[in-house]
Order: structure tokens, then sequence, then C-alpha cells
């Protein structure tokens, strides 16, 4: 009977150690449980990835104290106001920032070197040697020939005068000086007198170098019917046979090395850009022929139908770039002090701008009034204080701008 007692004894001592192996097994096995956040089902006792997506598995204890510590309250929130999210977080920025403005135009002929070609005297043109628009003339280059019987008449007087009264030194000195300001040149001059013959056919030159235009065209658009015509050709309205009057401008001589860059200011621009202010222009038919100067002038009007004004930024084109090209240009007009964000944290709903102010375990949608934006920061006008904290990427938090629904 003793040792049937003793034998019972042993077997509820060692029932007793197996039940606590096991029980320290299975605590420190439910320790070790692996799930995803994801696919909540997939359970796995070591670490690794998700076998359905592939996110990185986490601890369950974990998942489950993460959960525990977001409010009902939160939970309970509209989904088009409040987003329950873990991201990182800025506040705004009390700072002075340089704000360059964009602005874009195009490179035009500066019109103060421009020159124009007038007929001193009236007659019919009898050889012409520009033939095309844009064709390069230089300074002193003859242009075309005239003949005028007005210049022929006051040739004639010199050499009567000459033959007849050689010692009349007055008049003849007259009649010398009203041929070179009838556009005779000294060369030829010298030719008339020692010949003693008159040139029935004189010489208009240039007193310009640059490029060819007709008289009284635009450096942008033709004027008229026939320049509209001479636009496609490449022809010139003048023709030789035809007749001109004295003072007529017969061409327009642009120059090619002096343009300058046409900026267009629209009008929520127009407070910000100055006289003088530093610009940097970048053109597209040359990425490497940075143009860099100031704004020189602002027009005071309004070029045709446009409701932007422009701003002139005078420049040497020596890297000959061509006039009319466009160019993307930046106005440095100083610094703005005020209230920043970085230009991630807000979000733009059209006519509304919204950031997402962080509020306990979630985000709230807040709208605020934006003033001037870079690429990198926004100004807030209103809507946020300095101690307030928001999402510093607002667009993770949304999937549809349309949806949003602020706290105001």
């Amino acid at each position: 009977m003793k040792n049937y007692f003793s034998y019972i004894v042993c077997c509820l001592l060692m029932v007793s150690s197996c039940n606590n192996k096991q029980s320290e097994a299975g605590k420190s096995g439910s320790s070790e449980v692996y799930t995803c956040s994801m696919h909540p089902q997939v359970l796995e006792h070591h670490p690794g990835n998700c076998p359905i997506c592939g996110m990185e598995l986490v601890k369950k204890n974990q998942v489950a104290a993460t959960t525990n510590n977001i409010e009902l309250e939160t939970l309970l929130q509209p989904a088009n106001q409040s987003v329950v999210a873990s991201l990182p977080i800025t506040t705004p920025e009390e700072k002075s920032v340089s704000v360059p403005v964009k602005l874009y135009g195009t490179i035009e002929y500066d019109t103060r070197a421009a020159g124009s070609i007038s007929a001193r005297v009236s007659g019919r043109i009898d050889k012409l040697y520009l033939r095309y628009r844009y064709q390069e003339v230089s300074k002193g280059q003859k242009v075309l020939d005239i003949y005028s019987p007005e210049m022929v008449t006051a040739e004639q007087n010199l050499l009567f005068l000459l033959k007849n009264d050689p010692s009349n030194s007055s008049f003849i000195s007259v009649a010398k000086q009203r041929l070179l300001l009838m556009g005779l040149t000294e060369r030829e001059l010298a030719e008339i007198v020692q010949t003693g013959k008159p040139l029935y056919d004189v010489g208009v030159y240039s007193s310009y170098s640059g490029h060819v235009h007709d008289a009284g065209m635009s450096s942008n658009a033709p004027a008229n019917d026939m320049e509209n015509n001479s636009e496609l050709t490449g022809e010139l309205s003048l023709k030789e046979g035809m007749y001109v009057q004295k003072g007529q401008a017969l061409f327009m001589i642009m120059n090619h090395h002096q343009v300058w860059v046409a900026l267009q200011i629209f009008p929520n621009q127009q407070q910000q850009v100055k006289i003088n202010d530093a610009v940097r222009a970048v053109p597209e038919t040359d990425t490497a022929a940075i143009i860099t100067g100031k704004i020189d002038f602002i027009e005071p009007f309004f070029r045709n139908t446009a409701k932007s004004l422009t701003a002139r930024v005078y420049f040497d084109n020596m890297s000959m770039l061509p006039v009319g090209s466009h160019v993307a240009a930046e106005v440095y007009s100083g610094r703005v002090s005020g209230l920043w964000l970085p230009a991630s944290a807000v979000v733009s709903l059209g006519q509304n701008e919204v950031v997402f102010i962080k509020h306990g375990t979630g985000f709230i949608a807040h709208k605020i009034s934006a003033g001037i934006r870079t690429d990198d920061t926004v100004q807030i006008l209103s809507g946020l204080r300095l101690v307030d904290t928001v999402a510093a990427n607002g667009h993770y938090l949304i999937d549809s701008e349309s949806f949003i629904k602020t706290d105001q």
C-alpha cells in the first residue's frame, strides 16, 4: 500500500512538470508571432516578408498595441475630414525668402539702334542693290542708284561756274556744298570737277550696319498688304524704276547686335517687378547663352489688346540669338518676410488651399490663405500660427482633392 501511494505522487509530479513546460513554451511562442498589417491572416513564427504583398512582417502584439492607442472618437471622425496616419510633420517658419518672379517673353530689336535711309532728292530708282528683307548691310555700302533731274541741274550749275567764272570761289564753294547736301559724295564731286561732265545716276549709301527692313515696317509684323506679300516672299517693296520723293524713307536698318528682351508682366505680378530688378533669362534656341541684366524700362501702356505690361531688358546680342525667339526669365525683386511652409505641405483645391494639422493620432484638414509661391515654399497669409504642427506632405493623406472637407 505504501509503495502504491508513492507511485501516485511521482506520477502527479511528472504531469505538473510537463504542464509548466508547455505553458512556458506557449508563452514564448505567442510573443514571436509575426503578421502582415495588410493581410492579418498571415501568421509566421519568424520575421520576414508577406507572401501575398511582400510587405515586411511585424510582431502581432505591436500591431495590437498600435491599434489600442487610437481612441474610438478618432476612428469615428468623418473620412473626408480627419485622417489617421503616421507621417513626418513640420511647422510654419517666420523668415525672409528671396522670391524670383517667373516671366516669359521674346527677343526684339532695340529700336534705339534703328537707322533710316531716306532720299535726299526726288527721282527714279535706276539700280537697286538690296534685293530681299533681312539682307545684311554694312556702313558705307551703296544701296541704290537714283536719277534726279534736280541733282543733274545742280551739277550743271557747278560746271557752268567752273567754265565761265573760275575765279568766283565763293559761288563755286556754295555750289559744291549744295551738291554734298543733296547726297553727293566727295569722290563723286571730284569726278564731276575732273571730267567736266554731270553724273546722271547718283548713289545712295547706308550710314548704318545691320539688317535691312522695309521703311516704316515693324520689326515683328508687316503693316500693309504689300508688306504682307514681302513677308512671305522675302522681297522688298521698293523696285527698280519706281519714283521716290525728297525726304521719303527708303529702308530701315536694324542692328542685330543691339536687342532687348520684352518680358510680359501679368496683373498679379505688376506690384513685384520694379525697374533695376536683376534678371536671368534663358533663350529657347540656345539654353547655354544665359542673358543677365536688369529691368531697364517698363512700358506704361498695354500692347494691342493684351492685359500684360511689357518690361525691357537691354543686352548686346553677341551670340546672334534670333530675333523673335522666346525666353524664360526669373526676376529677383528682393526678399519677402512672412510665415512660410514647405510647398509639399499645402494642398490646392482650386479656389481653396488646405493643410493637415496634427490632432492627436491623426490629421484634420484646415483651410488657409496662401500668398507667394516658390518651387520649395509657400507664404501663409492667414489660417496658421507658429505653434501649429502640420503634415510635411499633405498629398499622402488624400485619394482625391475633390472630397476634402475642412474644419472651417
